[in-house]
């Protein structure tokens, strides 16, 4: 059993400690020179410590890519066509569906093809171009394949700092996400974010091999160090033998030789790129993994088409929801607004807050019942609350209604703006909470209700929501579903609360017709 110290400061303190308390009895000069030696081993400790800590984040943050089979595909490619009949169900317009068909038709084609592309990536100057170049030239003299058609594509420099070094970068992975095979090339130990872009390779079933290139430029004593190094940093993401060292481009050498008349010559002359372990590894691959390798080229292009019917999905949905939740945060604040009881406005607000959960649920294909609904509304209210959305939010309002002489008298205008603007604040975070808690391939049904990920929403669509430039136009436009223009006199009323409440009469009247 091997015992893991989770507090070494603590336990390297008190050995040591008690070691120099036993030797004090013996020189007393050691209590000055224990002290210094007590602080040098706690700092020590706590530095090996700190890097086994990161080095094991590092390992754990690679997750190995599982390997495929056809009945994985055909779930990939079932759950796909089903998304985009919803769409079909749910759309007039057909031409979204009809073309994402088409993708799913052509890719289903492709199950047997007999071409594959290796993508070669990796940082800037660490020789891809080389290594191409190598590489055609080492198969077009004798390929170890011949009933398979290989072809190789650089990707754009990963981490190239310029403007548009975010755009490479993000062109690089698709690059390398749409090809079968990774060859992923670096000139030295890996980096922070180059082992951050094998961690994007590992999620979705993509097979990679790790290059240590330009291997002439280290010592063989070096070079092993560096390629075990490379190993142990990848370990439980790529076996051992994913992670070779070639030398695509090695640097020429300089000979000396010594003429008859004892004169010497010199001269640089090229050597043989040495690809050896890269050959061995890819004929293997090639031969024994050609279909797990587009099967799972297959589910990675059948994820994409499967996120665009999403988003498709989404947008149509949303452009329903808004409607509805513009209905109801309307009708929280006539209710609001015209109630003088506080307890039958909270009554009324959580009325309103649960038919609006079980309507939004209809249009995600998320079913509640009249109790479940309750309980989503009882939770969102107050999760409001808890996060201080509520007295934020009517503070602001506040503020901009004294801004409105006539608004700002009628002393339910805050209450009902307030309740308004909180119920789209609800509307707005379950249709973004909605969105993610959609069926999935391993699981078809509805997922449970998740108050922690509906607070990160809640969170999320309050602070896109909170800008003052916002906050006016809704207020303004909430003033003018409250007070109508026709009741509004051009001067300022001289019994202002007279008028409030013959306001709060005529909107009462409304809401129960």
């Amino acid at each position: 059993m091997v015992l893991k110290l989770q507090r070494p400061i603590l336990v390297g303190g008190i050995v040591l400690s008690f070691g120099l308390w036993l030797a004090q009895s013996a020189y007393d000069s050691v209590m000055e020179l224990g002290e210094y030696t007590l602080w040098g081993a706690i700092a020590f400790g706590t530095g090996f410590w700190f890097l086994q800590q990161r080095r094991s984040q590092n390992q754990e943050s690679l997750p190995r890519s599982t390997p495929v089979d056809l009945a994985a595909v055909e779930n990939t490619i079932a759950f796909t066509e089903t998304i985009i009949t919803q769409l079909d169900q749910e759309s007039e317009a057909r031409d979204a569906s009809a073309r994402l068909r088409e993708q799913v038709a052509q890719l289903k084609t492709e199950l047997d093809r007999k071409e594959i592309t290796i993508a070669v990536t990796g940082d800037k100057g660490v020789g891809k171009t080389a290594l191409i170049k190598a590489l055609e030239t080492l198969y077009s003299n004798s390929q170890p394949w011949p009933d398979l058609s290989v072809q190789f594509q650089e990707t754009p420099g990963l981490f190239t700092v310029k403007d548009s070094g975010i755009e490479a970068q993000t062109t690089a992975m698709d690059i390398a996400l749409g090809s079968d095979l990774v060859l992923f090339v670096t000139a030295g130990d890996l980096t922070d974010s180059e082992l951050q872009a094998l961690q994007q390779l590992s999620a979705p079933h993509q097979r990679s091999i790790l290059v240590l290139n330009k291997q002439d430029q280290y010592l063989s004593t070096q070079r092993a160090t560096v390629l075990q190094t490379l190993r142990q940093r990848v370990l439980g993401r790529l076996d051992p033998e994913d992670v070779v060292a070639i030398a695509s481009n090695p640097a020429p050498v300089k000979v000396r030789q010594h003429q008859p008349d004892a004169s010497v010559k010199e001269w640089l002359e090229p050597q043989t790129p040495d690809l050896t372990l890269l050959n061995d590894r890819l004929t293997q691959i090639l031969t024994q993994e050609q279909q797990q390798l587009v099967w799972a080229s297959t589910i990675r292009a059948m994820t994409r088409v499967q996120a665009q019917a999403k988003q498709e999905l989404n947008h149509l949905r949303r452009d329903r929801a808004l409607p509805i939740i513009e209905q109801y945060q309307w009708i929280a604040a006539a209710a609001a607004f015209a109630n003088p009881v506080p307890a039958l406005d909270l009554l009324a607000t959580a009325a309103i807050s649960a038919q609006l959960v079980t309507e939004l649920g209809d249009i995600y294909q998320q079913k509640f019942s009249l109790s479940q609904a309750q309980e989503a509304a009882k939770t969102l209210g107050s999760l409001m609350v808890k996060l201080g959305l509520v007295e934020l939010s009517t503070q602001a309002i506040g503020n901009m209604l004294k801004s409105h002489a006539l608004t700002y008298v009628a002393g339910g205008a805050v209450q009902g703006v307030s309740a308004a603007y909180l119920t789209r604040l609800a509307g707005l975070s379950l249709i973004e909470y909605f969105q993610e808690q959609e069926q999935s391939e391993t699981s078809p049904n509805p997922q449970q209700f998740n108050p922690e990920q509906l607070t990160q929403k809640l969170k999320q669509v309050f602070q896109q929501n909170q800008r003052a430039a916002f906050m006016q136009g809704f207020v303004k436009q909430a003033v003018a579903h409250l007070i109508p223009k026709s009741s509004q006199p051009q001067p300022l009323l001289k019994k202002p609360m007279r008028y409030a409440h013959a306001t709060r009469t005529a909107v009462s009247g409304q809401l129960s017709a």
